[in-house]
């Protein structure tokens, strides 16, 4: 009961700081991450144990499929070679560079957990960097390389944090047999991620039910995973796997409501996650930091404040390299992919900001080996983990918005916008012609047909004014006057139907049944 109650009280406290996130016009990590440390110092708060494999399984698989559902497979492509390049070239140098400077700066951490330690603060946290930037347009290339490294660099980090881990828990390591095991456990684990993506998306298929199919949707990164970990292949690699594919072919057959609820769904349980996972390693931190002398915190906050510089100088020193040196090696690259302005690797080194899945990692980490000793140096990881956090998210995050307005790294968004009026046009013209066809139908009404062609080719007109740059002020009046009116309307219909509630004219079912529909029909209003 008192883990329960412990439990609820921590969720209260991640609404709370979410809130007061909202009214400070400050983004949340960043007062998530000040939420942990003040539970951390705080007295009088309860220490909490939890298994370290049980956080990795409840919080990795979820995160992790969503992050790649959300993907997009056209632009991944398109970008392959940045992509690449710092999604698995920047995660195992960062890991490297990490490892060496911690294995040096903090007394008696061994080069496994170093190693371990290194993996875990690798992998940059791309949602945390666009909440600082909400406000500021980037160029799109920038954010569809920052979104393709955040999936990749996740699954990347977590094979080399597994490796690390299971070096400093075994005693031994073999760096051929890692990489030859690491090409069969990879191919199998992506091979058992496309299989369990294509039995799902058959079962989605056959069934239409907004709340199986999205409680189908929050168990499918562990659908994935666990047969994956079963058969000894990569249970990561096979929930990414699992995100690309139902990604590109989910929405042929997910339904219009199961979609709205899904977003509403998923945005929840990523929002409980991430501010959970703060909490919980600010618990976890209080036992570490009242264990600590003056002299050890003295080397502890030394070597935090050495391994956040290594992470933040790593970043740049892999990036600057990787942006202009295939193009200077290949005549082809250079042709297809000229050379951007240096202001943009700029951008991309500085948003390497760390965030809730390094926590995740961190936490994770076994607390025995198995011959039964404490698993050197956890604590210190965990403690170095929240502090390349901490630096990473205070210092860096607050900084990027200005510093990319100060190197002009920003755009209009014209472009997606132009993109967007493309599609909603082409959309609406499909629709036309459709409708052009089932004029003659037996079952068309007149009225109906008047009504929804006038609709139709309002839209229209209003669309290819704005895609060729010359909207028509009438049809834009119309729009305005149409989404103003209707949104009158519906105040009015709500407010009847709330009194007839009241009133006991009509039961509770029937309200929310009626101000579902009115709810939809306020969504599906013309976009501004």
């Amino acid at each position: 009961m008192h883990h329960f109650e412990t439990v609820l009280a921590l969720l209260v406290g991640v609404a709370f700081l979410a809130l007061l996130a909202r009214r400070l016009a400050v983004p949340t990590p960043a007062l998530f991450v000040a939420g942990g440390l003040l539970v951390a110092l705080l007295p009088g708060l309860p220490a909490v144990q939890f298994d370290p494999q049980l956080v990795f399984l409840v919080f990795i698989p979820p995160l992790l499929y969503r992050a790649s559902l959300l993907a997009s497979y056209r632009d991944v492509r398109a970008n392959l070679r940045p992509i690449l390049l710092l999604g698995v070239g920047h995660v195992l140098f960062a890991t490297v560079a990490v490892a060496w400077v911690a294995h040096l700066a903090v007394p008696g951490l061994p080069w496994a957990s170093a190693f371990a330690l290194g993996a875990v603060v690798s992998p940059p946290d791309v949602a945390a960097a666009t909440a600082f930037l909400r406000r500021l347009p980037l160029p799109r290339r920038l954010v569809t390389i920052l979104e393709g490294e955040s999936m990749i660099n996740d699954a990347a980090a977590i094979v080399a944090y597994r490796m690390a881990v299971a070096a400093a828990v075994t005693g031994s390591f073999s760096f051929t047999q890692a990489s030859g095991r690491f090409l069969l456990v990879g191919a199998g684990g992506i091979a058992v991620g496309l299989a369990v993506a294509w039995l799902l998306g058959l079962v989605r298929r056959r069934i239409h039910d907004p709340e199986v199919e999205n409680t189908i949707s929050l168990l499918t990164g562990y659908a994935a995973y666990l047969p994956a970990e079963h058969l000894g292949v990569s249970g990561i690699l096979a929930v990414v796997a699992t995100g690309l594919y139902l990604g590109r072919v989910g929405p042929r057959f997910v339904a219009a409501d199961t979609r709205v609820q899904n977003t509403g769904v998923w945005a929840v349980v990523v929002f409980i996650m991430e501010g959970l996972i703060f909490i919980l390693t600010g618990l976890a931190l209080r036992p570490i930091l009242g264990s600590l002398s003056e002299a050890s915190a003295f080397e502890l906050a030394r070597g935090a404040g050495l391994v956040s510089l290594a992470v933040i100088a790593a970043r740049f020193v892999w990036v600057y390299p990787a942006t202009y040196l295939p193009r200077f090696l290949s005549r082809r690259v250079r042709a297809r992919d000229p050379s951007p302005r240096w202001q943009l690797p700029a951008i991309v080194s500085w948003a390497g900001l760390r965030g809730a899945e390094s926590l995740v990692l961190a936490a994770a980490i076994p607390t025995a080996t198995v011959a039964g000793a404490p698993f050197p140096g956890r604590d210190a990881i965990i403690a170095l983990t929240f502090a390349v956090i901490l630096v990473t998210l205070m210092g860096q995050g607050f900084a990027l918005a200005p510093l990319a307005r100060w190197l002009g790294v920003h755009e209009t968004g014209e472009d997606e916008r132009r993109e967007e009026t493309a599609a909603r046009l082409q959309a609406s013209e499909a629709a036309l012609a459709r409708l052009e066809q089932l004029a003659v139908a037996q079952w068309m009404h007149p009225e109906t047909l008047a009504h929804t062609r006038d609709r139709y080719r309002h839209r229209t007109r209003r669309f290819r004014g704005q895609s060729d740059g010359v909207a028509d002020g009438g049809e834009e009046t119309i729009s305005a006057a149409d989404r103003r009116l209707v949104q009158e309307l519906l105040t009015v219909e709500r407010r009847e139907l709330l009194r007839l509630r009241d009133e006991g004219a009509i039961s509770d079912a029937v309200m929310r049944r009626v101000q579902r529909d009115l709810d939809l029909e306020e969504l599906l209003l013309e976009p501004e």
